[in-house]
């Protein structure tokens, strides 16, 4: 129930209601008084809150923005790249949500602070005055009241007469501020309902302004925030394949280290004590060792495991012999001597264990290295890129295509490996091999398929894209925009051998199919990426550097898949530069003869009758003579280079070469772009230049020809033949 009226008239009677109702108003003042005085108490200490709360989310972004994140590896994913500059732009978002916060902060204490403070102060401090006057004039009043009724009669009636007035004036004037006060205490009352709520609406509006504000910053972010999560997504997955690579070679490791040791440039190198003569004696120091045995450069680097820091300077000699110590010349075990031609006297040096000291004699003896060579965890001489070959994948293909292409987790999800194993044997088997159809019974579940095909593309002698260009392709896929990354794949995959090209060809139009389904089997080229990367673009040596750019094969794979058309059935724009051929030819000049896994992939089957590799000699000298009179044709023909599909003896389906086989006749050739010889066995020419007596190198990827009587090297990317 609201307060009861104050009447004016009733300030001339002064009744004790209306002192009570006067009262009820004053006490309702006074309420409202503590309350507006705790209020901005209270909006202070908020002001002061959301000042701390801004400094502190202020210092988050800060924090966040200095973080930089170091991905293992030499290039990052897009992904990678994204998840980065996240932190970035978190702390942009956060830094732009503070600084309209602190806008609300500096308004809040002029929209809500200062108004109340003004009410209180101007609105009830003038009622509180005011009531401080009327009281005063109502203890004037009475006092004189009380005064004038005790005179006495017998007065003179001047005297009575000059009392009733100054009676009188008083009673006018107390009445008077009567009047006021309460006109003031219901004008505060009355003021209380706008001028104390008001600010109130304008703070709310500040919050609201500010929350606002930020909803309209989560628009804006939505579009990085999906992009951040699907790199996330995208990351995770990559990490849980290359978390399982890692941890299956850290087994390996602990199994056997000798086996899985890197390729190093150095013949030898580890920990060896060397025996050193102190004034005091002799001390044994521990050094790390590196041993090159063409150069036989002994190089010795004191180090502590323990502290992490090198002992000393490093020190170089040259090797002239090395000798076993017996056991019974010195109290330690596993010692040998070493002579250096450039440091008198003999180093005493100690290996870790007797076959450490084998292999360091070994090596420094001028024996064989003992080197990892590389061994593919695959079995060799099974499976080739031979028509079984194919006929398997197309087989493998078209079962997947007919009847499983909307299964979930298609090429993910693994088969019965004896299961697996089982198919193989039979699809391999040059009795079946060579029966035209191409349908797999039904009784083969469709994951039994697809691990077939995979373990087969596994199981050949070297990935599909080989190991010679695998760092180039990692290369391509580290560039910094899409369209290089293309291109030079693009380059890349032109530059393998046909046989490879066709069947990566084959593979990836499957992949692409595969990929249009994903809303159905969930397969999208990110995941196709994940599963095929590792198989397709294996390392030739297994080292966790290798694993970790297991994300940049899968992308690889993710650009093949969304570019099949353009890569495979298009020329590359540009060749490789002569620089680049260079390059290429002189790692394959300074290398040693190719381990059978460095080898181009077989082109045939291996395990055939002599009948029948009689008339498969015969198809490929064929092929060559077909070359040899029209090498254009081929080079010129993108249909040519499709197996034939329709024959009738799988056997017969043989690619005919792009290059000229060293059984072709010399041939002229026209140069198509200018190339500068960066060494003296290489040929400089413009465009339009003809050469004689062409014919095919020792150097991959080059020619050999004759120009105004000089024999040289020209690029074979760089001419066609006329």
């Amino acid at each position: 129930m609201g307060l009861p009226a104050l009447e004016f008239s009733d300030c001339c009677l002064d009744s004790p209601h209306f002192r009570e109702t006067l009262k009820s108003h004053e006490a309702e003042l006074d309420k409202t008084n503590k309350f507006i005085k705790e209020l901005i108490k209270d909006g202070k200490s908020l002001i002061t809150a959301l000042k701390n709360l801004s400094s502190a989310k202020r210092k988050f972004a800060d924090s966040l923005n200095e973080f930089k994140f170091q991905c293992i590896g030499d290039a990052e994913t897009d992904d990678e790249m994204c998840i980065a500059r996240s932190l970035q732009e978190f702390a942009t978002v956060l830094r732009n949500l503070e600084d309209e916060r602190i806008r609300m902060i500096e308004n809040a204490s002029e929209v809500l602070i200062t108004p109340l403070e003004k009410f209180r102060k101007e609105q009830i401090g003038a009622a509180k005055e005011a009531k401080k006057k009327y009281d005063k004039e109502t203890e004037k009043y009475c006092g004189i009241l009380e005064k004038h009724l005790n005179l006495s009669s017998k007065k003179k009636e001047s005297q009575l007469q000059e009392a009733d007035s100054q009676v009188d004036l008083v009673r006018q004037h107390f009445y008077e501020v009567s009047l006021e006060y309460v006109f003031k205490v219901q004008e505060v009352q009355e003021r209380k309902m706008f001028e104390f709520v008001e600010p109130l609406l304008a703070f709310l509006q500040g919050l609201f302004t500010f929350y606002h504000h930020g909803y309209e910053l989560a628009k804006d972010f939505g579009d990085f925030k999906t992009q951040l999560t699907i790199s996330i997504q995208n990351t995770r997955n990559r990490f849980e394949g290359t978390r399982s690579e890692v941890e299956s070679l850290m087994k390996k490791m602990k199994e056997n280290p000798l086996e899985h040791k890197t390729i190093s440039p150095y013949t030898m190198e580890g920990y060896l004590y060397v025996q050193e003569k102190r004034h005091f004696g002799t001390s044994w120091v521990k050094h790390y060792c590196t041993y090159q045995r063409d150069s036989k450069q002994i190089t010795m680097v004191p180090f502590d495991q323990k502290s992490g820091g090198k002992g000393g300077e490093d020190e170089s000699v040259t090797l002239k012999s090395c000798t076993r110590r017996k056991t019974d010349s010195i109290e330690k075990r596993f010692c040998f001597d070493v002579e250096a031609v450039d440091r008198p006297g003999v180093i005493t040096m100690q290996a870790l264990s007797e076959e450490d000291r084998r292999l360091w004699m070994e090596a420094m003896d001028g024996r064989e290295p003992v080197y990892n060579s590389n061994k593919d965890s695959q079995s060799e001489g099974t499976a080739q890129l031979d028509s079984i070959g194919f006929s398997i994948i197309r087989k493998c293909i078209h079962a997947v295509e007919t009847r499983g292409i909307n299964e979930q987790g298609l090429y993910r999800i693994v088969g019965v490996n004896s299961r697996v194993q089982k198919l193989l044997s039979v699809l391999m088997d040059p009795k079946t091999a060579s029966e035209t159809e191409t349908d797999i019974c039904a009784e083969w579940e469709i994951k039994t398929i697809t691990s077939a095909l995979k373990t087969y593309l596994r199981m050949l002698p070297g990935p599909l894209m080989m190991y010679q260009f695998q760092r180039s392709f990692i290369k391509a896929a580290k560039l910094e925009n899409q369209e290089s990354r293309v291109s030079e794949i693009h380059s890349l995959v032109h530059r393998l051998p046909e046989k490879n090209r066709q069947m990566l060809q084959l593979l990836m139009n499957h992949l692409a199919n595969v990929a249009n389904n994903h809303k159905q089997n969930l397969m999208t080229v990110a995941n196709l990426g994940v599963v095929f990367g590792p198989t397709l673009l294996r390392p030739q040596e297994e080292t966790v550097a290798a694993i970790m750019d297991i994300k940049f094969q899968n992308i690889v794979i993710e650009i093949l898949i969304e570019n099949h058309e353009k890569i495979f059935n298009t020329v590359p724009d540009m060749p490789l530069t002569n620089a680049q051929l260079h390059l290429s030819r002189k790692k394959s000049s300074d290398s040693k003869p190719p381990s059978c896994s460095e080898r181009p992939l077989t082109l045939f089957h291996t395990v055939q009758s002599t009948e029948k590799q009689e008339q498969r000699n015969s198809i490929i000298n064929s092929s060559l003579e077909s070359v040899s009179s029209n090498p254009n044709s081929i080079l010129n023909s993108s249909s040519s280079l499709q197996p034939n599909m329709n024959s009738s003896d799988p056997d017969l389906n043989v690619v005919k070469p792009t290059r000229p086989n060293s059984l072709t006749p010399f041939r002229k050739a026209k140069a198509l772009y200018a190339c500068k010889a960066e060494h003296d066995s290489e040929l400089s020419f413009t465009a339009g230049t003809v050469f004689d007596n062409v014919h095919p190198s020792q150097e991959p990827g080059w020619l050999e020809g004759t120009l105004n009587g000089k024999t040289g090297l020209i690029p074979e990317n760089y001419v066609e033949f006329l």
